[in-house]
């Protein structure tokens, strides 16, 4: 049984991307904004490792003002068809310009023209403003790269604590918890009533 939490996760993502039908990288990410005002919305995972969880996000969005806000957030993955989740929570930090330079330019070219499209969170009159904006950075980008907008960009949550929930039957679930004090160091581990 591994006492590292990321070799965990690692084999447990491995599994879920191998037997969840669906976007086995989906992840409920929660903030909370200044005043404590809850907030919760599904992000995709686009990496990870001993240094956190990162998302990509446009930096004008809700998730982003809550964040400039209370740069906490907490993580959950549910993996339905395997019973299992995965519960992370920490403080969150930009990732640097050049690691959402490369990652944006990973993404399809119709999903970076929709990054600079998007006033992602803002009120929209009607869709079709939405998709007039679209044809007119098509237009603006026409014929060259896209360039990663300035008000887009990834965030990476650095865990404090890590739990892995596995289903048992008649509600007999196994827990494990692992928690990092004071950021860095070691990993401590335990087990938590179902």
């Amino acid at each position: 049984m591994t006492t590292d939490p990321f070799s965990l996760f690692d084999a447990w993502f491995a599994e879920a991307q191998a037997g969840e039908p669906n976007d086995a990288n989906a992840m409920a990410l929660a903030t909370a904004d200044a005043t404590g005002q809850p907030a919760v919305r599904m992000v995709l995972l686009k990496g990870h490792g001993p240094d956190g969880f990162v998302f990509y996000t446009n930096r004008g969005s809700r998730k982003a003002d809550d964040l400039a806000a209370n740069a906490q957030a907490a993580l959950l993955f549910h993996w339905k068809s395997l019973r299992r989740q995965v519960r992370i929570e920490g403080p969150v930090s930009r990732v640097s310009d050049a690691e959402s330079d490369a990652y944006f330019a990973s993404r399809s070219r119709d999903s970076q023209l929709g990054a600079w499209a998007s006033e992602q969170s803002r009120p929209l009159a009607a869709r079709s403003i939405f998709e007039a904006r679209f044809e007119a950075m098509q237009f603006r980008f026409e014929g060259g790269d896209v360039p990663r907008p300035p008000h887009w960009g990834g965030y990476r949550v650095t865990p404090r604590r890590i739990e892995f929930w596995q289903d048992r039957a008649h509600r007999l679930h196994e827990r494990r918890l692992f928690t990092r004090d004071g950021g860095e160091g070691d990993w401590s581990e335990g087990l938590l009533y179902p």
